[in-house]
């Protein structure tokens, strides 16, 4: 079961699920698809807060792709929680 944090918002998952599915990511890509009812500019905070805590790495050009960090949050092995800076940074709360 994926452990979200409270700086997350129910588009992050399907964000990250769509990086993984599709070998990438970009607010414009997802933007011209049914699975996104959100603005384009709604997609590319989420994408750059997802690239924030380590679960997205930002190629350029608005493409991300998902990180070991973010396979590892949604296998369920990691807690959003422990995600407290720059690049994923674990928290002192990890075991």
């Amino acid at each position: 079961m994926r452990k979200s944090a409270s700086w997350m918002t129910i588009w992050d998952d399907r964000i990250l699920e769509w990086a993984r599915e599709h070998e990438s990511a970009s607010a414009a890509a997802m933007k011209d698809t049914e699975y996104f009812q959100v603005s384009r500019s709604s997609l590319s905070r989420r994408l750059s807060k997802l690239n924030e805590k380590g679960l997205l790495q930002h190629l350029g050009n608005g493409v991300y792709v998902i990180t070991a960090t973010g396979e590892s949050y949604l296998e369920g092995e990691l807690s959003a929680e422990e995600l407290n800076g720059e690049n994923g940074e674990e928290g002192s709360a990890s075991a």
